[in-house]
């Protein structure tokens, strides 16, 4: 069982900064892939950036590569979402993702098995 809770959210402007953080509890969070997705009203839930176990793989989605960075730090049980040059599109519902079955990076929602709350991120133009 993995029960993760995200922080971080919030209000920003275009061209802000929020870090999204998201603790992790349970002794699988070093054997687990991890993501971030996002869901804004009325659009499909996408992922936005992927890490592996190690941390040696990720991914980023096209519309948010060069500005946002996954990162996880396994010893605090932590993955990291910094996202950078936000932009009004960006404003969406932010959830944390385990995928406790595989190693390296999953990016397809059903390949997830622990979801967290969401965080609110919101971007003013």
């Amino acid at each position: 069982q993995v029960q993760l809770v995200e922080s971080g959210g919030g209000l920003v402007q275009a061209g802000g900064s929020l870090r999204l953080s998201c603790a992790a509890s349970g002794r699988t969070f070093s054997s687990s892939a991890m993501g971030w997705f996002r869901q804004a009203p009325g659009k499909e839930r996408e992922c936005v950036a992927a890490i592996s176990r190690s941390g040696g793989s990720t991914y980023y989605a096209d519309s948010v590569k060069g500005r946002f960075t996954i990162s996880r730090d396994n010893a605090k049980n932590t993955v990291y979402l910094q996202m950078n040059s936000l932009k009004p599109e960006d404003t969406a519902v932010y959830y944390c993702a385990a995928s406790t079955p595989y190693y390296t990076f999953r990016t397809r929602a059903h390949e997830y098995d622990y979801w967290g709350q969401g965080t609110q991120v919101t971007v003013s133009s």
